[in-house]
C-alpha cells in the first residue's frame, strides 16, 4: 500500500465569478498527490475558513486519507455538537477532496467509486427570468434552442424582488393580469423589497401564459423560495396543479416544514425542498412520509459526498429523487461532485445548473462539458477537476454579505430571503 498520511489542509478562498468560493486542498505526504473540495458558504467564508485551519487541520494532520467514512464520523461529532453550516461546509470540504484523492489513488473517476454510470449524461435545468409573461418566454425560448429540455422560470426573480432601492419596492407586474405591488412606507430600511401577495397572484397567470406559447412538452420548474406564507403556498400549489410542473420548490420555509403535509393532501403538484437543510431530521421524515417528491440538498451544507449519497439511497426506497442544489455559489469543485453523485443515482430527477465563466474555467481546468441540456463527466481519476492557485488568487473575495438575502416586503419587515 502506499502508506499515504494527510499532510497538509489549505483553505483557498476566491471569486472568479464574482461570488466568494471556498476551496480545499488536502495534501498527501505523496508529493504532488492531493484532492480537492468545496466549502462554499459564501455568506460566512472567513467562518468556514477559521473552522478548517484552526480546528479540522489540526485534527486531520497525519490521518489515512483513504478512511473517508471514519473521518466523517469522527470528524462529525469532533465538536460535539454538530449539522450547522458552518461545520458542516468545513467538513464537506474535506469529505469531497478525500473522494478526490482516493478516486486518483485508485485512478478512477470518483462516480466509479460510488457505483458507475446510470446514465451517459447529466440532465440539466437552467435559470430563465423576466419581468413579464413575455420576457419570460423569449428567454425560455432561447434555452430551448440550446437544448435545454428543463427550465426553471421566475418573474422579477424571488418572489418578484428586483431592486435594491430603498425608496421603492419592486414591482410585480403582469401586463396579462394588471397585478402590481403596494407601495412602501417613507425611510423605509436598505434591503431587497418584494410583494409576496402580488408575487402569489403573478405566477399562475405566469404559467398560464406559458403554456399556451410553449406547450407541455417543456419541464417547467418555479421556486418559492419560502417567500410566502404558508397557507398561501397551500394555494399556490393547487393553482398551478392544471400547468403540470416538473415540481414546486422550496413552498414553504424549513420553521414551517409541517405545513408540506397539507400541501400533500391538498395537491399533486410535485413538490422539491431542502437546499436550506443541514441536518438528517428535517429530511428523514418527509422522504419516509412521501410528502415530497425531490431532494434539493445543497451537498456541501449537509457534509459532502458521504451523507449525500447515503441521502440519495435513502429516497430511493421512497420513491424520492435527487436534485442537488446547484447555484453560482458553489465552486466548479462542487459542481463536478453534484455531477458525479447524479450520474451514479438510480433515482437521480434533475441536475440545477448554472454556467461557469470564463474566469472559472480558467481557475479550475477540468470543469464538466455541457452541450444540448446534458452536463458530461470526464474519465479523469477523481472529480476530474483542478485548480490553479496562481490564478485563484487574482480573484480575490469581499466577504460581505449579499443584498439578496436582506429580504423585506412593502412596508419594510425584515422576512426570509
Amino acid at each position: 500500500m502506499l502508506n499515504l498520511k494527510i499532510e497538509d489542509v489549505k483553505v483557498i478562498l476566491t471569486a472568479p465569478g464574482g461570488i466568494d468560493l471556498v476551496v480545499v486542498k488536502v495534501e498527501t505526504n505523496k508529493k504532488g498527490l492531493y484532492g480537492l473540495g468545496c466549502a462554499t458558504f459564501t455568506q460566512r467564508i472567513y467562518a468556514v475558513q477559521s473552522a478548517i485551519e484552526n480546528y479540522l487541520k489540526p485534527f486531520l494532520i497525519g490521518k489515512d486519507p483513504s478512511r473517508i467514512e471514519d473521518i466523517w464520523q469522527s470528524a462529525n461529532v469532533s465538536g460535539y455538537w454538530r449539522n450547522g453550516p458552518i461545520m458542516n461546509n468545513a467538513l464537506s470540504g474535506i469529505d469531497m477532496a478525500l473522494w478526490d484523492l482516493k478516486g486518483k489513488i485508485a485512478d478512477m473517476p470518483v462516480y466509479e467509486l460510488l457505483g458507475g454510470k446510470c446514465r451517459d449524461g447529466v440532465a440539466l435545468y437552467r435559470h430563465v427570468d423576466g419581468s413579464n409573461e413575455m420576457e419570460v418566454e423569449r428567454n425560455a425560448r432561447q434555452l430551448m434552442d440550446e437544448g435545454y429540455q428543463y427550465l426553471r422560470v421566475q418573474m422579477g426573480m424571488y418572489g418578484g424582488s428586483g431592486t435594491e432601492d430603498t425608496r421603492l419596492i419592486a414591482k410585480v407586474i403582469s401586463r396579462a393580469s394588471n397585478i402590481q405591488s403596494k407601495h412602501s412606507p417613507e425611510h423605509v430600511q436598505p434591503g431587497v423589497y418584494f410583494d409576496p401577495e402580488a408575487y402569489a397572484k403573478s405566477i399562475e397567470h405566469l404559467f398560464a401564459h406559458l403554456r399556451a406559447t410553449l406547450g407541455y412538452n417543456i419541464e417547467l420548474i418555479h421556486d418559492v423560495h419560502e417567500r410566502i406564507a404558508p397557507i398561501e403556498a397551500v394555494r399556490l400549489a393547487k393553482k398551478l396543479e392544471p400547468y403540470h410542473l416538473f415540481y414546486l420548490e422550496d413552498p414553504t420555509s424549513p420553521e414551517n416544514l409541517d405545513w408540506i403535509e397539507l400541501i400533500r393532501q391538498q395537491t399533486s403538484t410535485p413538490i422539491a425542498i431542502g437546499e436550506l437543510f443541514t441536518n438528517v431530521n428535517e429530511w428523514k421524515p418527509l422522504i419516509a412520509k412521501r410528502q415530497i417528491d425531490f431532494i434539493r440538498a445543497h451537498v456541501s451544507a449537509i457534509g459532502g459526498i458521504t451523507p449525500a449519497k447515503k441521502l440519495a439511497v435513502f429516497g430511493e426506497f421512497y420513491g424520492v429523487r435527487t436534485a442537488w442544489h446547484g447555484p453560482g455559489d458553489i465552486s466548479p469543485v462542487g459542481a463536478a461532485a453534484n455531477l458525479h453523485l447524479s450520474i451514479s443515482t438510480p433515482n437521480f430527477g434533475i441536475q440545477e445548473w448554472t454556467p461557469l465563466n470564463e474566469q472559472l474555467q480558467t481557475v479550475f481546468p477540468g470543469c464538466p462539458i455541457v452541450k444540448n441540456g446534458y452536463a458530461y463527466l470526464s474519465d479523469r481519476p477523481g472529480l476530474g477537476i483542478d485548480i490553479i492557485e496562481e490564478e485563484a488568487n487574482k480573484y480575490p473575495c469581499q466577504g460581505t454579505i449579499p443584498m439578496w438575502t436582506l429580504a423585506r416586503t412593502p412596508d419594510g419587515t425584515a422576512v426570509k430571503p
